[in-house]
């Protein structure tokens, strides 16, 4: 790869800031002179991630992640120093320049450049064929009868392409060739264009860069019989990287913490002309890992939004499994059948306000699929049984509990497993965050003494390190200091300026360890005490929430 001049690299740096790039992507709220919000790079449900922008920093006190801009942009777009400085310069308007490169990678640059700037006119001139033409009328009345306006559709960039090779020699004209059109897939074998009578539309990466094409038929005539046909996969397109209107979403996402998905591209554009903004459409299949990933630096909650007769295809279902096993927290909004979010965006927005939880959600289809009684509590107790315990894993059990018809005793049969039963290797990494969190916690009480009541409910098995124990008698006034002990009260009196923690902070801090202390006992809790451990859980994670 060519490399970047010095000169450009501290130009970068000299522009770049912090504050705009992160609340593309979290949700921030300001907090003194800093800003935090849920950390992009690990799941959490209370705020522990903090932005300065006058050190033009980042921090997440929670999984230690850390840096400047430069980091940041490196750890959410997945690029190495010189991705994140080109996308960095793109965004804060500096030109780069470059050192000599090889000649093969100058040419796979110059051609990745000409290819982009392909798919942007073919996309200018397929919009001004729809509203500039009179072979775009049927398309314009279409979009009308669907009840989507110029303004919106405009924003989206629809177009409409028409009859036999219109574009193929407008490009070739310009100066593209035959090899560039198949290449992003406007033309075909035949130097044909490869979308014919048919709406368009661009199919953008979360950068707002079209990577391709979805064309809707308009014509019984139309000799592709598919409703909706895309580009064909190629250098720059890959379907199942791409979720239709995220480029446009990314920010409403972030600032509402919650992600809807959609099946189809008009629905987007509907409810973002009724005003609602977090929405995208993953294109009739089923999410995928790019598309999760692209999701998971927004928000960890999704809505999935599918008729009922889609919630129940395997492949709909094995994208709800990966989501969930991604660590989302994914709720299940079934349609009507023959209905979709288009048809009535306020209707929409009523129905998001009561979702089903994924657990309950997979209950009810393992129940509607089952041959009999017996096979659905098999399938049943199977999914249950392997499932992480939660207030929604509890309605799910109460849900077969109905469904089936079982007497109550018979609902422990249907518990998560124990500890005992699923034990494992707990991670370095995890432990160490575990170990940082009980740290947090005794800095932020050093600093803010009004703690002090609540670090005494939290008994001594809530520090694994006994360190850490130690200070904790220590702050409560039960224990002297000793070399160690003195060595560790020094940097958690200096942690709080370092790490920036509030008094809001480090009640938060509290909380998440009184949360990971009942996490611990309802893993290895007897039926008798289940289910007063899940309120007393639920209660505290209302509690948690109340902060963000």
């Amino acid at each position: 790869m060519a490399r970047i001049k010095d000169e450009s690299v501290e130009r970068v740096k000299a522009t770049m800031e912090i504050l705009p790039l992160v609340e593309d992507l979290v949700r921030l709220r300001k907090a003194g002179s800093t800003y935090k919000g849920l950390c992009p790079f690990h799941q959490e449900r209370t705020p522990s991630f903090t932005v300065s922008p006058a050190r033009g920093t980042f921090k997440c006190f929670g999984c230690g992640e850390g840096g400047d801009a430069i980091t940041f942009v490196e750890k959410t777009e997945n690029l190495d120093f010189v991705g994140a400085i080109e996308l960095l310069a793109r965004r804060f308007g500096v030109e780069l320049e470059y050192e000599e490169a090889s000649p093969e990678q100058e040419q796979k640059r110059r051609r990745d450049d000409r290819l982009r700037a392909l798919l942007e006119r073919a996309a200018e001139f397929y919009a001004r064929v729809l509203w500039e033409s009179e072979a775009g009328a049927g398309a314009r009345d279409y979009l009308a009868s669907r009840g989507l306006g110029e303004d919106v559709c405009r924003e989206f960039r629809l177009g409409y392409a028409p009859q036999g090779a219109t574009l193929a020699r407008r490009a070739l004209q310009e100066g593209y060739t035959q090899d560039e059109l198949l290449a992003v897939g406007l033309a075909n074998g035949r130097g044909n264009d490869y979308f014919q009578r048919r709406i368009v539309f661009p199919l953008a990466d979360a950068r707002g860069r079209v990577r391709g094409f979805q064309a809707r038929k308009l014509h019984d005539d139309d000799p592709l019989q598919a409703k909706y046909v895309n580009s064909p996969e190629g250098e720059l397109f890959r379907k199942g990287d791409l979720l239709y209107g995220l480029d446009g979403a990314r920010q409403a996402i972030a600032r509402e913490d919650r992600g809807v998905v959609v099946e189809g591209n008009t629905d987007v554009i509907a409810l973002r002309q009724a005003g609602f903004a977090p929405v995208v459409a993953s294109m009739g299949t089923a999410l995928t890992e790019a598309q999760l990933r692209e999701l998971a630096r927004l928000t960890k909650r999704l809505f999935l939004c599918f008729d009922s007769d889609a919630a129940g295809q395997d492949a709909t279902l094995r994208g709800m499994e990966l989501a969930v096993g991604q660590g989302f927290d994914v709720k299940i909004v079934a349609l009507q059948p023959g209905t979709d979010p288009a048809d009535d965006p306020a209707a929409f927005e009523r129905q998001l306000a009561t979702p089903v939880s994924y657990p309950v959600h997979r209950v009810r289809l393992l129940h509607a699929k089952a041959p009999d009684r017996n096979a659905a509590f098999a399938a049943i107790e199977t999914f249950l049984r392997a499932q992480p315990d939660s207030p929604e894993h509890l309605d799910a059990r109460r849900l077969a509990t109905d469904l089936l018809d079982l007497p109550p005793e018979t609902q422990a049969a249907l518990a998560p497993r124990t500890r005992s039963s699923a034990a494992g290797v707990i991670s370095p990494r995890l432990l160490d965050a575990g170990l940082r969190l009980e740290r947090s916690v005794l800095a932020g009480v050093a600093a803010h003494e009004s703690l002090l009541p609540e670090l005494e409910l939290l008994g001594p098995e809530h520090f694994d390190d006994e360190l850490h124990r130690l200070a904790r008698a220590y702050l409560l006034g039960t224990e002297a200091t000793d070399s160690e002990l003195t060595a560790l009260l020094a940097e958690l009196y200096a942690l709080p300026d370092e790490e920036e923690i509030t008094l809001e902070t480090a009640s938060q801090l509290l909380l998440r360890l009184r949360e990971r202390g009942l996490q611990r006992e309802l893993a290895d809790a007897g039926d008798e005490r289940l289910v007063e451990l899940q309120q007393a859980l639920a209660k505290l994670r209302d509690e948690i929430r109340a902060f963000a």
